[in-house]
């Protein structure tokens, strides 16, 4: 129950919280890597991530959690966080937004969810199934948080990888530009009369995914 109370904390209220104060900054930092999931027939059909939360947050997120042997945690018991992580994410569209020739794709609940324990790091593992599968021309993803009280950064190594895409599709990256992110960064004034709804997609990671 503690932990449960703990990650809603983190990873809702605080959320929540910090999207209606003035947030300049990150306080929870994410090393991402995801896969794009095409179905048999060449559409895409889903998105699978692995987030790695910094060493401070995977601390405090495990305090409270019993485990057979001290300092190592299984699947089975980071089950319960990993269910309440998925929940509170919920909210916010699991930062994770798609579009198809334009238009706005939406994710079902997510499956296939676990947490892992490694490096002194918890990682997120989870799937989520768009609602209807696409063979768009072009496919974009966005991952972001609009608050900016998360980062997220992808990983150095193989960020984004394409399973089971038709081979003529062809794949894009972009990381966030920081030069240009901090060009165009709100002022103190524009964050403290509450106009920072979506500061965030300033810094966000864009996937590109287009097919003949």
């Amino acid at each position: 129950m503690k932990q449960r109370l703990l990650s809603l904390l983190l990873l809702a209220g605080v959320l929540a919280s910090g999207a209606k104060e003035a947030q300049a900054h990150p306080h929870v930092w994410i090393t991402a890597a995801s896969e794009v999931i095409y179905a048999a027939d060449g559409s895409m059909s889903g998105v699978r991530h692995a987030w790695t939360f910094d060493d401070m947050f995977s601390t405090y997120a495990l305090q409270g959690i019993e485990t057979k042997v001290k300092g190592v945690y299984s699947r089975e018991e980071l089950a319960p966080l990993a269910q309440t992580n998925v929940e509170s994410l919920k909210e916010f569209d699991f930062f994770t937004f798609a579009k198809a020739d334009g238009r706005k794709e939406k994710f079902l609940e997510p499956v296939d969810y676990f947490l892992e324990y490694k490096d002194s790091a918890l990682t997120l593992h989870f799937t989520l199934p768009l609602k209807t599968p696409v063979r768009p021309k072009v496919l974009a993803l966005e991952v972001f948080d609009p608050a900016f009280f998360i980062d997220f950064k992808f990983a150095d190594k193989d960020p984004i990888k394409l399973v089971g895409a038709p081979a003529a599709c062809q794949l894009k990256f972009q990381r966030p530009n920081d030069s240009t992110a901090t060009a165009q960064r709100l002022t103190e004034d524009n964050f403290a009369s509450g106009d920072n709804s979506n500061y965030g997609a300033m810094f966000a990671n864009k996937i590109s995914v287009q097919c003949p």
